[in-house]
Formats: C-alpha cells, structure tokens, sequence
C-alpha cells in the first residue's frame, strides 16, 4: 500500500512555510515528521500537511504559539481522535540503505521495482523512496528464489504474497472477510509450494556433496599417485 511522502524540501514548498520555522514547531513538540530513515532523515505526509495548516489557521486567529500547544496536547489535530498519542514515528530504509543491508546495488533494486518485485511503502513526488525493514527480509527471499531457479515472473508473484501479507498485517480491517481468506489460503499454498522444493533442494545438496566428498578423495588420490611418478621420473 503504497503511501505519498515528502522529503524537507518538497514538504517546505508544499506547505509554505520556512525551515526555521518548521523547526521551531518540531521543536516546542507543536507538530512531528511522519517518520525518519535510518540515517536520521525526517519525511513528511499528507497528514503532515494539513497539520501545518491547523497550525497556520490558529496563528491567522491570533492564537499565541503556547496557547497552541495546550489546544493541540488536549484535543489533538482535526480528524485525529488519537491527539498527540498516536504511534510513535517509524524509521524506514532509502534505497541506498536498503542496498546496502542485503548486499546489492541501488541499480538492481530498482530493477527489481521496474519488473514489479518490489513496491516501495512511501514516495515521494521527486521518486525518493522509502522501505520498511520487512523489504530486507524480502530482498534476502528473492534472492534466493533466484538462486532456485526463479523466474523474475515467478518471484514477482511471491513477492506480491509477501507485500500483501505485511499490508493485511497493518491494514485487516480495509479488507473483507472472504478476500483475507482467499489472500491466506493462496499464502500458505505458496509456502507448502516453496517446502516441498525446499525440502528436493536439500535432499539434492545432500546427494552433491556425497558426491564431491568421493571425488575429492579421488582427485586427491590420484594427484598423490602422480606426484609419486613424477619423483620416479627424476630418479
């Protein structure tokens, strides 16, 4: 489920209003980023924006900053019942980290995200974008499946189970009772799917290195045979 987000620069535009005080907010705790990356880098939402908007529309009624804080602590935000006890901010991977966790180019990441591998959980209107810890856990799953033989087609029809697992995971109630169903019984058919393969895998890695153990014994014999000849030859 894929969220619109905004780096600094892009939030500062859209909002109209300057870094300082955008800063000044955060700082009297009037007002919070969506989240962070990894690398302690602030984004913003939608939410956001209408937020800064309340904000602006009590300054215009000439309501003091301090008189604001005490309406925002007791009320919360328009259309936000959880006031200012919602969740805390969530930290989430850039490109550039995620690539870096699995082991991969950013290039490859986003040819993974052209072929529809990968979705990226926010981006932002310039393409920054941002990733949940989970998408390490699936970059690892692809990776693998490549390993197995996978086609890009086929991982891509896995990664979409993973993808809608994590979003029936934050988001059961958007979905009806018959279509988590049908979504969770295709999950576990895929995964009864990916063991038995698994389970072929293993019994043919078993069988190569049975198989490798006798030929390097062999190899190693007949070496030790050769060298011996050789000495002979000197002789």
């Amino acid at each position: 489920m894929k969220e619109q987000i905004y780096i600094p620069e892009e939030f500062l535009r859209k909002a109209g209003v300057d870094r300082k005080k955008l800063a000044e907010w955060e700082k009297l705790k009037l007002f919070r980023p969506a989240g962070h990356t990894s690398d302690k880098k602030s984004f913003y939402s939608e939410k956001n924006l209408a937020e800064v908007q309340y904000l602006q529309k009590l300054l215009e009624l000439g309501y003091e900053q301090e008189e604001i804080g005490k309406i925002i602590k007791k009320v919360g935000y328009p259309q936000s019942p959880e006031g200012r006890g919602g969740k805390k901010s969530a930290q989430y991977l850039t490109i550039g980290n995620l690539a870096e966790k699995v082991g991969v180019s950013a290039r490859t990441l986003k040819h993974w995200e052209d072929k529809g591998i990968l979705e990226p959980d926010m981006r932002s209107e310039g393409g920054f974008r941002l990733y949940s810890e989970a998408y390490v856990h699936l970059c690892h799953l692809i990776q693998d499946l490549q390993l197995f033989g996978y086609s890009l087609e086929e991982i891509k029809t896995i990664s979409g189970y993973f993808r809608d697992f994590l979003s029936l995971q934050d988001h059961l109630a958007a979905f009806s009772k018959k279509a988590v169903s049908q979504k969770l019984d295709a999950m576990i058919h895929e995964i009864d799917v990916l063991f038995d393969k698994m389970q072929q895998l293993k019994a043919g890695i078993q069988r190569w290195e049975d198989l490798l153990k006798k030929y390097r014994k062999e190899v190693a014999g007949l070496k030790e045979k050769n060298e011996k000849r050789s000495h002979r030859e000197k002789g």
